[in-house]
């Protein structure tokens, strides 16, 4: 591997992702795709570190061997729960704890072990989805650029996931889309009525 201060990171996720433009700004070697990857793109570009930051592919063992303890992911839930799919929608229909996690890939979903994460709150009369989706955000990469000098030079805290916590795949939304009745502007508080409902002793 090449030094820690001339290492090339490959960033997964949009373009347009405020974390690929902040990492460009502090110089930082990298370059970014949203496709799926081989281990042939990572050799033929010679990339030292991976960033997955919403990424749409499930990475392959083959890839990941590239990578040892230079693979992370950010991901906002507040991991166990909510891995996969949908986990601000899930963390409220469920009444599980919500928040951010970075956390080092495996071949798992979502299963790796934490690097750092902070669980978050929410006014649930005043707050929706999309609101609430986009404070998740802003503190995940919050948390990544005050936690990154770390994460690359390979001292970050590292600890396995405690418990099962909670699984979703896309198509598991699909019977309650009833529920969000003014999309993603739906308040959070109708959800958490439908969680509160269902987990109520019969």
């Amino acid at each position: 591997m090449t030094s820690n201060s001339d290492i090339t990171i490959l960033f997964l996720g949009d373009k347009e992702s405020p974390i690929f433009d902040w990492l460009k700004s502090i110089e930082e070697s990298v370059i970014q795709t949203s496709e799926k990857i081989t281990p042939e793109f990572i050799t033929s570009n010679k990339v030292d570190f991976l960033i997955s930051y919403g990424y749409r592919h499930i990475l392959r063992k083959n890839v990941l061997a590239l990578f040892p303890g230079r693979a992370v992911n950010l991901h906002i839930s507040y991991l166990p729960w909510n891995k996969g799919a949908d986990p601000n929608f899930w963390s409220f229909i469920e009444g599980t704890p919500k928040g951010v996690t970075i956390h080092y890939l495996d071949e798992g979903i979502d299963t790796g072990d934490i690097i750092v994460q902070e669980e978050v709150e929410f006014n649930l009369d005043q707050e929706t989805l999309v609101t609430s989706y986009e404070k998740l955000q802003a503190i995940i990469q919050k948390l990544f650029k005050q936690n990154w000098q770390d994460i690359k030079s390979e001292t970050c805290n590292r600890q396995k996931q405690d418990g099962k916590g909670t699984l979703h795949k896309a198509k598991d939304k699909e019977t309650l889309s009833y529920l969000l009745t003014d999309g993603w502007n739906t308040s959070l508080s109708v959800l958490a009525e439908y969680a509160a409902e269902t987990q109520a002793p019969k």
